[in-house]
């Protein structure tokens, strides 16, 4: 029996010291380089302002924040490389709505998002904006509308592939308004871009930052904004889709960072915290403001309930529209 009681206050204590040992594991986090998985290639609009948010975390944490461009599969790729990686947070996964989109496309994933990833903090927000070819005969949403309900199925719109926040924007206008458009993806953003501009295709969302020169240029013409009822700074002659007739229409290009799920809750706190103080930073603010994007402050739990909801949204939609699961 004193052996037994001996063991037995030996596991406590065993216990206790693994208890009291955890906080300290985590008060000197990062202790080490952090990788962030970006699913995308390099380049894009969410790789920039991911570059750039990992950059000042080198400054405020003192370890370097590494990308890691890991595209293909429409993001499930890098998605599962993070789900499958050590919940220890040295290795974070950048998020947008496409892989919440893809909770509902993709029928064999190996992984569910909000399962086996949580959520840590979103950085942007950008709108989106519905541009046509100058062939195209409708000068505003309204005439789109008229023409596309007269001729359907007739007129096509490009993105960048299939889940992809282009490709979303396009099935939510034909589920609001009712019209039958035609979608053809790409392997990628440049050759949607090339044949609007070409006229290969009339119809293509598009980030604002990306597109506002060429509609500056008058190469396409913009006849809406994605984002409710706030008009984007850079284009604010251009009404909303929303004020311009499709009530309800929201669909922006948002950017955050999730970690493995079992990544213990002081980091998910501390990584939330350091962001928010970053977006805070006047000089941030405004330079990224400048190119249409913006920031976006949230509580973790405010990021998840926010990710709950856009995985809902999206599953609506294509079940509305009827869209074909990826296998």
């Amino acid at each position: 029996m004193a052996l037994v009681r001996y063991l037995a206050a030996v596991g406590f204590l065993a216990g206790l010291a693994t208890i009291t040992a955890s906080p300290a594991k985590t008060d000197d986090y990062p202790s080490r380089p952090v990788k962030i998985i970006v699913p995308f290639g390099a380049g894009g609009p969410t790789d920039v302002y991911t570059r750039a948010i990992g950059e000042e975390l080198r400054k405020s944490l003192r370890q370097p924040f590494m990308m890691d461009n890991r595209p293909g599969a429409g993001t499930t790729i890098g998605t599962d490389t993070v789900a499958k990686s050590a919940p220890d947070g040295y290795t974070l996964l950048m998020v947008s709505g496409t892989q919440t989109v893809n909770e509902t496309l993709y029928a064999h994933k190996p992984y569910q998002l909000m399962r086996d990833l949580v959520p840590i903090a979103p950085l942007i927000d950008t709108d989106l904006v519905l541009v046509v070819h100058p062939s195209v005969p409708a000068k505003n949403l309204s005439e789109l509308l008229a023409l596309a309900r007269a001729k359907p199925g007739t007129i096509n719109y490009g993105s960048s592939g299939p889940g992809s926040n282009y490709h979303m924007a396009g099935e939510l206008l034909k589920n609001l308004a009712g019209i039958d458009i035609v979608h053809v993806p790409y392997k990628g953003s440049t050759g949607a871009r090339n044949d609007i501009l070409s006229g290969q295709v009339q119809i293509l969302f598009d980030s604002v930052p990306t597109m506002a020169p060429m509609i500056k240029a008058g190469l396409v013409r913009a006849l809406g904004t994605s984002s409710g009822q706030t008009r984007s700074t850079t284009l604010p002659d251009v009404p909303t889709i929303a004020e311009a007739g499709v009530p309800g229409f929201n669909a922006t290009l948002w950017v955050g960072f999730m970690a493995p799920a079992a990544t213990p809750q002081p980091i998910v706190d501390k990584l939330n915290r350091e962001i928010t103080k970053i977006l805070a930073q006047p000089d941030i603010k405004e330079a990224w403001e400048k190119t249409g994007a913006t920031p976006i402050v949230m509580t973790q739990p405010e990021f998840k309930a926010f990710m709950d909801a856009q995985v809902a949204k999206w599953a609506n939609v294509i079940k509305a529209n009827q869209i074909p699961p990826i296998n």
